[in-house]
């Protein structure tokens, strides 16, 4: 696996499918790496295991705090972000909750 500093994601080949970015490089344990994006319900249920497995987590919202309290949260979506020495662990979780890493 290679990581993409841009998107913060491990990628499978020499290039990021996200941002096409080719410059990857070998994961550092502290690299924050993306885990999953979910709705407000589910991501309130990853959150909770996650804080469960004492697993740390940066979690972003994609419509940003203004858009949300005019919108509501419940069209709000969450990107959960997750060290790359914790990634297994958490891929793991995710995979036993939604059935997916």
């Amino acid at each position: 696996m290679l990581y993409c500093a841009r998107c913060m994601r491990l990628c499978e080949g020499p290039v990021c499918p996200v941002c096409r970015k080719s410059d990857l490089r070998e994961p550092e344990a502290k690299d924050v790496c993306f885990l999953t994006e979910r709705g407000q319900i589910w991501g309130s249920i990853l959150e909770d295991n996650l804080n469960d497995c004492r697993i740390p987590f940066l979690k972003k919202g994609r419509m940003g705090a203004g858009l949300a309290m005019s919108t509501g949260n419940r069209f709000e979506t969450f990107r959960f972000f997750v060290p790359y020495e914790r990634y297994e662990e958490a891929s793991a979780l995710a995979e036993e909750l939604f059935g997916e890493g």
